[in-house]
Formats: C-alpha cells, sequence, structure tokens
C-alpha cells in the first residue's frame, strides 16, 4: 500500500507503478488473501496490504432520521444476509412528494460539530492505513432522493411538475451542502461524492433536466470544496458517458465508474486532466477463464497506463461468485502489467 503513490496520481504526477483500489464483497478471496477467518478485526486491512491497493473508497451520510422508502434488496452478499422482502413507500402520492420539506423532516446538522466527528473518524481511518482515505457523500442530489421517495415517484414527481420538484431538491441540496460545509472544514484531501443518477443505458429522465436541476447543485458543493484545497472525484454507478463534459464543467476532478461508462472516451478527453478509477469488469472474472481475465487487465492498462491519474480496479466490485482462480489471475495481472 502507498499513500505516496495514491496521491501522486490523485495530483496527476504519474507514479511509475499503476496504482490500485479494489472493492470486494467475496468472502472466500477475503480469507484466502488474509489467512484469516470472517470476523476478525484484522481481515481487511491485512488483505488491503496483501493487495497493495492505494486508494480506500469510502463515503459518509448524510444521515436521514425522517420517512425513507424501502424498495428492498435481492442477493448480492455471499450469505444472503442482504435480502430484504420488506418494501414500504412512505409517501402516497405525487402531490405529496411535490409539498415535502427536506429540512423540516430530516433537520440540519450543527456543521462544526459534525466536521469534529467527520474529523476524527478520517483521522483515525488515515492512520490505521497507508493508503489514501478520503471523505465524502453517499446520498448527492439523485441518490438522495430515491432514499426519500423511491424510483416510481421520483420519476413521476419531477415529470410532473419540474419547477416545484425543484424547490423539493432545493431542501435536499441545503442538507447536503450543511455536510459538505463539514468536511470542507476537516484535512481531508480528497473528497468523494457519490450518486447513482443514471442507469445501465444512461440518463433516467431527459438529460437537460439534469442540466438544470442536477449538476448546477454539483457545482455549488465542489465550489465549497475545491476553495477548500480539496480533489472532487464522481462516483456513479450505471453508464454516464454523456454527462462527462458537465461533470468536468462543474468541476469534477476525477471519475470513478463501472465498465458501463467507457473508459476510451474518458482518456481520450480526460485522461491528462482528471483522476480516472476503475472500468475493469467482473462479468469476463464471473463466466470467463483466466485468459478472459488477463485480456481484462491488457484493455485497461492499454488504456489507462498514459493517464497520470488512472487507477485499476474492477469497477462493478468482485462478487462471491467469482471462482477464486480467476480473482487470483486478476492480481497477479495487473502486478505484472503495473509497471509504467
Amino acid at each position: 500500500m502507498s499513500y505516496e503513490r495514491g496521491m501522486a496520481a490523485i495530483r496527476l504526477a504519474c507514479p511509475p507503478l499503476v496504482p490500485h483500489t479494489q472493492y470486494i464483497a467475496h468472502p472466500r478471496i477475503a480469507r484466502l488473501l488474509s489467512g484469516l477467518p470472517d470476523g476478525h478485526p484484522d481481515q481487511e486491512g491485512v488483505y488491503r496490504r496483501k493487495l497493495d491497493l492505494d486508494f480506500i473508497w469510502t463515503t459518509d451520510g448524510p444521515e436521514l432520521a425522517g420517512r425513507l422508502t424501502n424498495m428492498g434488496h435481492g442477493i448480492y452478499q455471499a450469505d444472503g444476509s442482504d435480502y430484504d422482502a420488506a418494501v414500504s413507500y412512505p409517501f402516497g402520492d405525487v402531490e405529496e412528494v411535490l409539498c415535502f420539506d427536506p429540512v423540516a423532516e430530516y433537520g440540519l446538522p450543527d456543521v462544526e460539530r459534525q466536521s469534529e466527528t467527520y474529523q476524527a473518524m478520517w483521522r483515525q481511518q488515515q492512520d490505521e492505513c497507508d493508503a489514501v482515505v478520503p471523505g465524502g457523500l453517499y446520498r448527492s442530489v439523485v441518490s438522495f432522493a430515491i432514499a426519500a421517495f423511491g424510483w416510481e415517484l421520483l420519476l413521476e414527481a419531477i415529470g410532473t411538475d419540474e419547477e416545484r420538484f425543484g424547490r423539493v431538491l432545493d431542501g435536499m441540496e441545503r442538507i447536503i451542502m450543511a455536510y459538505t460545509e463539514a468536511w470542507a472544514k476537516t484535512d481531508i484531501e480528497v473528497f468523494l461524492t457519490h450518486d447513482d443518477m443514471v442507469w445501465t443505458e444512461g440518463a433516467i429522465f431527459n438529460p437537460e433536466v439534469y442540466r438544470r436541476q442536477v449538476f448546477p447543485r454539483y457545482r455549488r458543493y465542489w465550489e465549497l470544496l475545491r476553495d477548500a484545497g480539496k480533489t472532487v472525484l464522481f462516483c456513479s454507478d450505471g453508464n454516464f458517458t454523456e454527462f462527462l463534459d458537465d461533470l468536468a464543467e462543474a468541476g469534477a476532478q476525477g471519475f470513478i465508474f463501472e465498465p458501463l461508462t467507457d473508459l476510451e472516451t474518458v482518456a481520450r478527453n480526460y485522461g491528462r486532466t482528471h483522476v480516472i478509477i476503475g472500468n475493469a469488469d467482473c462479468r469476463p472474472m464471473t463466466f470467463g477463464g483466466t485468459e478472459d481475465v488477463r485480456r481484462e487487465v491488457e484493455r485497461c492498462m492499454a488504456l489507462g497506463k498514459a493517464c497520470p491519474g488512472y487507477f485499476f480496479a474492477v469497477g462493478n466490485h468482485i462478487p462471491f461468485n467469482v471462482p477464486d482462480e480467476n480473482a487470483l489471475a486478476l492480481f497477479e495481472a495487473y502486478w505484472e502489467m503495473r509497471e509504467r
């Protein structure tokens, strides 16, 4: 692991080894890499060192005490512990959504107290880890609205009366901005904005709605952070290739993405100016053999090595159904190819 190597890439200083991060939801591989059983407090730290990770994906909040939608959850974890058949929608119709006041419902944090909490939390994580640990928020605009209303009412509300729904987003923005200000007051060097704002095929609503209702809010968050000297990274599931220019114009200094967002486009247009994290695909690992895995690493390295801020990562996680030999082949190929 190397904080110095990770920060060199964040600063676009092109470290001699392509840096590395991973998101592992594969208990057997975690046990295999660490030699420690599930639940052992040192397991994650040991396998992070074994994989020589340089960046640790992490976000926090905003914490929301109030009405939230529960859309249920399928099985992703090996033990099925994430399965949730319960579904609840606390908002009855579109009119109730359009009348909603997020600040009255969820409240605003005390910025100074929240900043002290974030500083202590981040400092402990950073001191325990020789890799870049960012600050960040998980619910940012679209993800916040999904959590509150669920997909159906969100889409129906923004399609019924965009102006009124924009006023609802204004309240959400006040909450997100307060948490953003708290992070800006800490000693973090990197901030991660997570917002699952697109689907696998791209935009979930008219792209111009993003340009009126989403990206201007990002710009305001990111101006605050950049003025405080933080590097801003944007992360979303799905395919946001069509919005790369909008995100860069709003102030994103880096992109973290799944295989659906096009690495070739990102590298061509932003490879010299932005941090790039991810894009390797877990599907060849899951359904192919070790040679398929190797070709996937080669594809990413062929595009990423020329980019000074590129980090290698499997963009859509390493899930529990990946064969052991394929996961190990991925790591071995990365270690073999990471030298520039």
